[in-house]
């Protein structure tokens, strides 16, 4: 039998699920997206973890008042703070809000999202599953009609594509708001960029992910309302940076195992992905820069595809069926 703990009491038991929540000048949306951790149907022991990075509305009355509601129902609460006049930056707050929580799983929500009430207990389902992995789910996008493409992109790729396009300029190919995973994994990848504004610190982390050999589910359900507007951090990565990190990440994981390729795209982002290559990969590209561009039909796999997706009615998607080639073998997408 387990001694107990202090005053007689047993100890607690291990929480299973941190979920882990930064803020910075939230309040417009904080109510809701806590009252969403409130609504959880989990029945596991669960814990909130939020980090304050220097919010100056009144985000820290909204959290303690949740804290107060949460702790009546049995979730705990765990409030980091960073006191100073300028906010560290996303990344910096995310890795508080995990450093300060104990949860064997590690549960990512935005303060400005909402979750479904099913979202921890079935990505705990799969995750319990699979240990290396990084776990999302389908969104819902507020306003609905913001992000079209993207969203369907979000909720529509295969299990293969989760892994196959990862190189677009899409991102991760589960967001980060949806992500779930162990502590260990979490630690074992090594943590989020604390760069600050403009570090696109989701990528980086999904990316060294990625080349440690983990794995991406997602579950096929809606399980978080997914909020666009200008305020959010997306807004101050720069396209250039993210492209710099694609084209490096590219070049390590596929063109570095090719010995010739093919850019499928004459027009302009074709050309700006040549012209960003390491010199070794510009000279497997075929056909060379001064060679008459070819119709799709006459060039050679493997294909780098710089050709944007759900842009052409379909029209697109059907020439490349024609080729009968394999997403992952024959090509890669970088749209």
């Amino acid at each position: 039998m387990a001694e107990p703990g202090a005053g007689g009491r047993s100890p607690e038991p291990p929480v299973q699920v941190s979920i882990i929540v930064p803020v910075h000048n939230s309040e417009c949306w904080l109510d809701e997206c806590l009252k969403s951790v409130w609504e959880q149907d989990f029945k596991g022991t669960m814990e909130l973890s939020i980090f304050n990075d220097a919010s100056k509305d009144g985000s820290a009355e909204i959290i303690e008042k949740w804290k107060t509601k949460l702790e009546e129902v049995g979730v705990s609460v765990i409030i980091g703070n960073n006191d100073s006049s300028q906010p560290r930056g996303v990344g910096f707050a995310k890795n508080q809000a995990v450093i300060q929580s104990s949860g064997t799983y590690l549960c990512f929500l935005d303060s400005d999202d909402v979750m479904m009430p099913q979202r921890v207990r079935l990505q705990h389902e799969v995750a319990i599953q699979h240990p290396n992995s990084i776990v999302g789910c389908q969104v819902r996008r507020e306003p609905l009609d913001s992000t079209e493409r993207y969203t369907r992109w979000i909720n529509n790729l295969t299990q293969e594509q989760l892994l196959t396009q990862v190189f677009t300029s899409h991102g991760p190919t589960v967001i980060m708001p949806t992500w779930f995973c162990s502590r260990e994994w979490f630690f074992h990848v090594g943590r989020f960029d604390e760069g600050g504004k403009g570090v696109p610190e989701d990528l980086l982390f999904f990316y060294e992910h990625l080349q440690k050999g983990g794995e991406v589910f997602r579950v096929n359900r809606c399980l978080l309302l997914y909020r666009y507007h200008p305020q959010a951090a997306t807004h101050s990565v720069l396209e250039e940076t993210i492209w710099n990190h694609r084209v490096r990440f590219l070049e390590d994981r596929v063109l570095s195992s090719w010995t010739s390729f093919t850019i499928w795209n004459a027009g302009k982002q074709g050309k700006k992905l040549y012209r960003s290559l390491s010199p070794a990969n510009r000279k497997k590209e075929r056909p060379k820069p001064k060679i008459p561009v070819c119709h799709f039909r006459d060039a050679s796999p493997p294909f780098v595809i710089c050709v944007k997706l759900d842009l052409t009615g379909g029209a697109f998607e059907t020439n490349l069926d024609m080729l009968n080639l394999k997403e992952g073998m024959d090509y890669y997408h970088f749209n």
